[in-house]
């Protein structure tokens, strides 16, 4: 409940600069102050937000088979479809900067995968595995109640070894081309110091100035790239929203049409709130891990770096040491599929999985 409005905020964005590409402005969205005076804004942000969480709610409303089945059928291929495409694009491009020094996509590529260790201390390494785990709670939807809700959805005769095991390699391959991507084309027209930028900075300032070096191709390629985050923010969006909409239909034994309502009256109110956070709203505050932070960064710092690390942690104490691991063992096996990882789930679930939780749990409250 508490993620959804300000991912409708993000997912506002996301659909605004879909938009600015689709309608040739891509190199007006490149300029510095481009994204900032678009969230500063008081009307644009709001009607991008109303936008995107209009749709989610509609697709939600629509249930499972008609909403969130029939336009996963569409958007993921699409999605892969994209994400292949530019990937391969982004590999072929090469640029000479002002100084006369040539830059290619391939020698981004190498810098993707080939660390470079020189200079990083046991520190460094410990923050790195960090957010690598912190970005597991988002692409492997950990702790928010969504697998739970698909899952309660799933037919006894589905293999969930092999479902797992489906999961285990799109969402990895998605997440390598994903910088196959991104970085080649930053480091390509933006040199190493490109590659510094992150998040919100990375994706609507950064990655427009690539796009508006690409020359006239630029436009295309900032269009298909924003539509394929759109397709990947609406696609999460569902399952966020269906997770909290599930949650009302079965404590409150509410209809989906008014849990649909509820929860969208909720995220609107709030995600107005935030979108304000920016203008009128605005102020910052220093963050117990050492950030800034304004209104979501605030909602995104309690809900992914303080409860899903503390409702997984709880997870594992429930699954591992009150329900034990047989009875996922129980029911991963009913359909008569042996669960080839039992043992090495049980280490997991009782030891490594608690111990690697409670340490990124003590690092985002500023104990570590």
């Amino acid at each position: 409940m508490m993620i959804m409005p300000y991912y409708s905020v993000i997912g506002g964005w996301v659909l605004k600069y879909f938009v600015v590409f689709l309608t040739g402005s891509g190199v007006a969205a490149s300029s510095d102050d481009y994204f900032t005076g678009f969230i500063s804004g008081t009307e644009q942000p709001l009607v991008f937000m109303v936008l995107f969480l209009g749709l989610v709610a509609f697709l939600v409303f629509r249930g499972v088979n008609k909403g969130i089945e029939s336009s996963s059928k569409i958007m993921m291929p699409v999605l892969i479809l994209l994400v292949i495409g530019i990937s391969l694009y982004s590999l072929t491009l090469s640029y000479t900067d002002g100084d006369g020094v040539s830059r290619t996509g391939l020698q981004g590529l190498s810098i993707y995968l080939i660390p470079d260790l020189s200079g990083l201390t046991l520190r460094d390494i410990f923050l790195v595995i960090m957010d690598a785990m912190g970005q597991l709670f988002f692409s492997l939807s950990v702790a928010m109640g969504i697998m739970i809700s698909y899952g309660s959805y799933m037919k006894d005769e589905v293999n969930l070894g092999h479902a797992v095991n489906q999961i285990e390699f799109f969402d990895t391959l998605v997440a390598f081309l994903a910088g196959v991507m991104v970085i080649p084309a930053v480091y390509c027209f933006m040199g190493r110091d490109g590659l510094s930028a992150s998040g919100p900075g990375l994706m609507f300032v950064s990655l427009p100035k690539v796009f508006a070096a690409m020359g006239s191709m630029g436009n295309v390629i900032g269009c298909l790239f924003f539509v394929m985050v759109f397709f990947a923010a609406l696609s999460s969006g569902i399952s966020i929203m269906e997770a909290v909409v599930s949650s009302f239909m079965d404590q409150f034994h509410l209809s989906r049409t008014k849990a649909t309502l509820l929860e969208t009256a909720i995220a609107l109110c709030v995600g107005i709130i935030v979108c304000l956070g920016y203008n009128r709203f605005y102020f910052e505050i220093k963050l117990p891990n050492g950030s800034t932070a304004q209104i979501l960064d605030i909602l995104d710092y309690i809900s992914n770096n303080c409860l899903m690390p503390a409702v997984a942690l709880g997870t594992c104490i429930l699954i591992g040491w009150v329900l034990k691991p047989d009875t996922i063992t129980e029911e991963v096996e009913k359909t008569g599929q042996k669960f080839q990882r039992r043992r090495l789930h049980s280490v997991m679930i009782r030891y490594i999985a608690p111990a690697l939780l409670l340490v990124l749990l003590l690092e985002a409250v500023g104990i570590l």
